[in-house]
């Protein structure tokens, strides 16, 4: 039977707005950044003629168009128009430290003159391997790859192996790479997504096959009974779960613990191979998320701040899943896997990234989170910071000042898209560089003072968007709005 994929990839709708603004509106906040932003606007028009969209990477658009930097430097990007934006972006994450941080450029330069790419191994792959195992109780054995997309493919591999079961478990909104076996049901289209106890597995792009969607069993976020019900009905075919315990590209949701909890008792009542995604949450402390709930998975997925800034992925896990990749039983092999450089960087970093540094990290969040959530619910405006607290944080421009996200259809049902989008794109006009679907990604190169100049100016992009509520008038919201909403 021919399915049908859902919405564009890389996007979610969400709910119009139900005010009517004269004030600060999407239409104004477009065209300042349109303006401001204008060398960038030429830039993409060029590399249109030989790159599709311009940009090898679809989550660079930012509205109209992407923003083109030309250099980084600590907390800061300077755009190739002109701008100097404090970096919220931080490419998604990766950028812990910020930007030309002195432990990861040194490492780097001392150990470029020696070679950058060999068919031979070092003795640099197992030195990041054992600072990872060091950290995580739940991994014993690490493999390296590219990217996470790679691993967590691997990841699958490695649980199909070990079980001997085909189908994976994943949770709608959940991202988990661009890889066929997994590109479903992180975007789905309202329309045809189902039910929330029964979702319908929607592949988020075109050329994915239709048997590789069927392998796919998709759960609702913080759902017990209804995901603990599902889990049990297919426990002879699955292999596994995968599940980011905060999610992100589908939009920041955060999973209950008692929730977690029933995925882990369930799984290995079942056989069913745990896997956390921590691509973004191992930044949340020394032991990752994980570590904050203190819950081991059979396998976790790491990504993003481990390879410095450089390409780097890794699976990690109990010995007697990951020996499958020793035995020959699994087979995985790529070019740069455990590139040189990439694992120097990323022990480089991850040896910066020590208990004062996550305690700094997160000390930031706490505070924007508190003081914004603060002004905000006194005042009865729908804005808010959402996220566990760690140095990852969502914001959103709710329906009502009540609204909260628990589920990725929340986002359809509660978030109003117009706003938050009207948000970000202040947020690059008044110098600031989020992450445009209303998330923001700190580093260790912020000052007190950044964290203050962007406290007052979200309460002053909220209040110039809010200025012509006082009048009390309200429209009724309308249909469905889509706002760009792309993968990490």
């Amino acid at each position: 039977m021919e399915r049908r994929h859902g919405s564009r990839p890389g996007c979610i709708s969400l709910r119009k707005p139900r005010f009517i603004v004269a004030g600060l509106t999407l239409k104004q906040a477009q065209q300042t950044f349109t303006e401001k932003f204008s060398r960038s606007r030429s830039m993409a028009d060029v590399s249109r003629e030989s790159v599709p969209g311009g940009y090898s990477r679809n989550s660079f658009n930012f509205g109209p168009h992407a923003v083109f930097v030309s250099r980084g430097d600590g907390a800061y990007i300077e755009t190739v128009d002109g701008h100097r934006l404090l970096d919220l972006n931080n490419n998604y994450t990766v950028n812990v430290l910020g930007h030309h941080h002195p432990a990861v450029t040194n490492a780097l330069l001392e150990a470029i003159p020696e070679g950058v790419s060999f068919g031979n191994p070092g003795t640099h792959e197992a030195d990041l391997a054992r600072l990872l195992i060091e950290r995580i109780p739940s991994v014993k054995k690490v493999q390296f790859s590219c990217s996470a997309t790679e691993s967590c493919m691997t990841a699958v591999r490695l649980a199909r192996a070990h079980t001997g079961r085909t189908r994976i478990a994943k949770f709608e909104g959940g991202y988990h790479g661009f890889s066929d076996v997994l590109q479903v049901s992180a975007h789905p289209a309202p329309d045809a997504a189902g039910s929330a106890a029964d979702p319908v597995a929607l592949p988020d792009s075109g050329g994915i096959p239709s048997h590789d969607v069927d392998n796919i069993v998709v759960l609702t976020q913080n759902d017990l009974a209804g995901t603990e019900r599902i889990l049990r009905a297919h426990a002879e075919d699955l292999s596994c779960v995968i599940v980011e315990l905060q999610s992100g590209a589908g939009g920041m949701v955060v999973l209950d613990q008692e929730f977690v909890q029933m995925l882990r008792d369930v799984t290995r009542e079942l056989g069913i191979v745990l896997i956390f995604d921590e691509t973004i949450s191992l930044r949340a402390s020394i032991n990752g998320l994980q570590g904050l709930y203190g819950i081991s998975p059979d396998l976790t997925v790491m990504g993003k701040v481990i390879g410095g800034g450089l390409p780097l992925g890794a699976v990690g896990g109990a010995a007697s899943i990951m020996n499958a990749l020793q035995d020959g039983r699994v087979s995985i092999s790529g070019t740069h896997h455990g590139h040189k450089l990439s694992v120097i960087a990323g022990t480089a970093c991850m040896t910066e990234l020590d208990e004062a540094a996550f305690t700094r990290l997160n000390g930031f969040a706490r505070r924007i989170a508190d003081e914004l959530n603060t002004w905000s619910q006194a005042r009865n405006s729908p804005f808010r910071i959402h996220g566990r607290g760690f140095s990852h944080l969502g914001y959103a421009y709710m329906a009502t000042p009540g609204d909260v996200v628990r589920t990725h259809r929340d986002y359809w049902r509660v978030v109003d898209g117009e706003r938050t989008q009207t948000i970000s794109l202040e947020l690059a006009n008044r110098g600031y560089f989020p992450v445009h679907r209303g998330e923001m990604s700190l580093s260790l190169a912020m000052t007190d003072e950044d964290i203050t100049g962007l406290i007052e100016t979200l309460k002053s992009i909220v209040s110039d968007i809010e200025a012509a509520e006082s009048n009390g008038e309200r429209e009724a919201g309308g249909a469905a709005d889509s706002v760009a909403e792309p993968a990490l």
